[in-house]
């Protein structure tokens, strides 16, 4: 899956308090690449069902600044049972800026809310 982010303040490591420069900070970045794993994974799901993030390994390689557009991708490489493996990548329009995997778990949205 694909999905396209425009860069703006808000996403920025200044912004997020993760940095001092007004360039896409690694956490909305994460974020990103977050969401278009859980979009992908909503075809597999059953109704009531969702996907939580267990874990994320990025390589954050270059800065991008406000206004660029961040295409990001996760492409499911392994399913055991709720474990859902993914491949995430993502380019602006100079090339590649990260690259890593993220693993989510298929859940029943009540019965994960009940144990809070």
């Amino acid at each position: 899956m694909e999905q396209k982010f425009i860069v703006t303040d808000t996403h920025t490591a200044i912004h997020l308090g993760s940095g001092e420069l007004p360039v896409l900070g690694t956490p909305a970045l994460v974020a990103m690449l977050e969401n278009v794993a859980m979009n992908a994974a909503k075809p597999l799901l059953e109704a009531e069902y969702t996907t939580v993030g267990a874990h994320i390994a990025i390589d954050h390689l270059r800065p991008t600044p406000v206004g660029d557009t961040i295409v990001a991708t996760a492409t499911l490489t392994a399913q055991e049972n709720r474990k859902l493996t993914f491949s995430l990548t993502a380019s602006d329009s100079r090339g590649e800026v990260a690259k890593g995997t993220h693993v989510r778990f298929i859940v029943s949205q009540q019965k994960f809310m009940s144990k809070l």
